[in-house]
């Protein structure tokens, strides 16, 4: 009977001693992993905006200034896609985005909010990046 009891508390601590190294190792890959995804996770918004062009703050007169006025069947395409992108609303006028290489349109919703919209050459919205990643 010793022989057995033995065995049996030995089987139920090599039992136990399996379970943990197993919980370790299984630690040591979640743990791994979190930090490889750490590693290559996107930039935040701060780094990518530092990445691009350094332009004015938006909203600023130097901001501003930068914009020009855009007419004809350009902002036509500008003022629908704005639309578009906001569900519905009255359009302002079109501006060049400070880069000049899109576009920027105001619109104004049923409950008088405004929102500016910003759109790429080919008049899609265009989110410089805030909401990848």
């Amino acid at each position: 009977m010793k022989m057995i009891e033995g065995r049996s508390r030995f089987a139920r601590w090599a039992g136990g001693a399996a379970l943990l190294a197993a919980g370790a190792v299984t630690g040591g890959v979640l743990a791994g992993a979190m930090s490889a995804n750490a590693a290559t996770s996107s930039p935040s918004t701060e780094q990518q905006q530092s990445s691009r062009a350094t332009y004015p703050a938006h909203g600023t007169a130097a901001h501003e200034a930068l914009e020009k006025p855009v007419t004809g069947s350009n902002a036509s395409k500008a003022q629908a896609a704005a639309v578009k992108a906001v569900g519905s609303g009255k359009v302002g006028a079109v501006t060049t985005d400070a880069s000049g290489n899109g576009y920027e349109v105001t619109v104004t919703k049923a409950d008088g909010s405004k929102v500016e919209v910003h759109l790429d050459q080919s008049f899609g919205v265009d989110d410089h990046g805030r909401t990848r990643g």
